[in-house]
């Protein structure tokens, strides 16, 4: 059995975020996947300040961006109103969460395998 061992970005998102920030964040952890061919990736979002709708669109966006190059993505530092807002927002089963402040909140189900040429 051929196991291929995980790579792991961090992306840090410090706040507060802007919808004109949303673009560019999405571009920075695409540029960063390609680069790092990596298989996970953990958002820091515990400099985010009070989380708002925005906040919510960006960590979506973030998550598109992910699933799209077959990465998982991971919350780290995610406080109880994000994970309410969440909730809320009935993000529920993207952003699966355990115990607030109990490490990295793992993103939904995994990815499909990325097919390489």
């Amino acid at each position: 059995m051929d196991v291929e061992a995980t790579r792991t970005i961090l992306l840090a998102v410090r706040g507060p975020i802007t919808a004109a920030d949303v673009p560019q964040l999405c571009d920075q952890l695409a540029a960063r996947l390609r680069e790092s061919d990596a298989t996970d990736a953990v958002c820091d979002v515990g400099a985010l300040g009070r989380p708002t709708a925005v906040t919510v669109n960006a960590l979506a966006r973030l998550q598109l961006v992910a699933r799209r190059r077959g990465c998982r993505i991971r919350l780290s530092g995610a406080g109880p109103e994000l994970l309410l807002l969440l909730e809320l927002v009935g993000l529920t089963e993207v952003f699966r969460a355990d115990e607030p402040g109990g490490g990295p909140v793992e993103t939904g189900p995994d990815p499909p395998p990325v097919r390489r040429a």
